[in-house]
């Protein structure tokens, strides 16, 4: 399963996988690399938009001023 959202105008993929969630930074084109923060393995799916949030609440500027899921 795979989610992707829309976090403060950084498009994140969020791949759940046996061993818990795996994160990629993901292009309009559909290409995507490892992102270079952990998601803990136990974080329920409903929850994931508000760590997004909570993580990079720093990046928020005018105009990209929230998380959101677009699948």
């Amino acid at each position: 399963m795979a989610i992707r959202f829309k976090v403060f105008g950084t498009l994140v993929r969020v791949e759940q996988h046996a061993d818990g969630w795996r994160p990629y930074y993901g292009g309009e084109d559909g290409k995507k690399r490892i992102a270079d923060f952990v998601i803990p393995h136990d974080l329920a799916e409903d929850e994931l938009r508000e760590y997004l949030a909570d993580l990079f609440h720093e990046d928020a500027r005018p105009g990209n001023d929230d998380v959101v899921r677009l699948d």
